[in-house]
C-alpha cells in the first residue's frame, strides 16, 4: 500500500476537486454503459453544488471523506445510514471514486475499509453498496469481501439499468480478518 495517501473528512474547499473526480470517473467508466448524452451534459459546474452541500455536512461528521497526495484530492467516499431499508444492512456506501490516475494503487481498498470501519463504529451491524452490474467495479467489491446481496432494475436517464448489492453483513468480523 502506498502510503502517500492522507485521508480525512471533506471541507467545504474539497467540493471542487469531489466533483472533478465524480464527473471524470463517470465519463470514463460509465462509457457505453449509461446513455452517453447524460455523459456528454456532465460537468464540474452541475455537479459542484451537491458536493459544497455534502462537504458542508461532513464537517459536522465524518460521512464524506477524501483521500489527498500533496494536498490534492484523488478519491473519496460517501457513507452512512442505508437508503434502502428493505435491505438488512443498517449502513451503506453512497459513492466510491478514485481519480483515473490514482486506480490500482489501493487507494480503493484503504477508503472502502476506513468507511466500513467507521460504520461499525457507528453501530452498524452491516453495510451495502449498489454498483451497475456492468461495472467492473463490481469485481472489486467482491474482492473486498462484499457478498451478493441483492438486485434491481433501476430508470436512469431514459433506459433501465441492472444494478447489483453486495454486502457485508458482519462489519466487526469482515474488520478483524483484514486486521489481522
Amino acid at each position: 500500500m502506498n502510503e502517500i495517501f492522507v485521508l480525512r473528512p471533506a471541507l467545504p474547499r474539497d467540493a471542487d476537486a469531489i466533483a472533478r473526480i465524480h464527473v471524470e470517473t463517470w465519463q470514463n467508466t460509465y462509457a457505453g454503459l449509461v446513455p452517453s448524452d447524460y455523459l456528454a451534459r456532465m460537468s464540474v459546474a452541475r455537479s459542484s453544488p451537491q458536493w459544497h452541500r455534502a462537504a458542508a455536512k461532513a464537517e459536522k461528521g465524518n460521512d464524506l471523506m477524501v483521500a489527498e497526495v500533496d494536498e490534492e484530492v484523488v478519491g473519496f467516499i460517501s457513507f452512512g445510514p442505508t437508503r434502502n431499508p428493505e435491505m438488512p444492512y443498517g449502513g451503506e456506501i453512497y459513492a466510491l471514486y478514485v481519480g483515473v490516475d490514482w486506480q490500482g494503487q489501493g487507494l480503493g481498498r484503504r477508503l472502502l475499509s476506513t468507511a466500513l470501519e467507521a460504520l461499525s463504529k457507528e453501530k452498524h451491524k452491516g453495510a451495502m453498496v449498489w454498483v451497475l452490474a456492468a461495472n467492473p467495479a463490481r469485481f472489486f467489491y467482491e474482492a473486498m469481501g462484499g457478498e451478493r446481496a441483492g438486485e434491481r432494475m433501476e430508470s436512469f436517464a431514459g433506459t433501465e439499468l441492472e444494478e447489483l448489492a453486495y454486502g457485508w453483513p458482519d462489519l466487526e468480523s469482515w474488520l478483524a480478518q483484514t486486521q489481522s
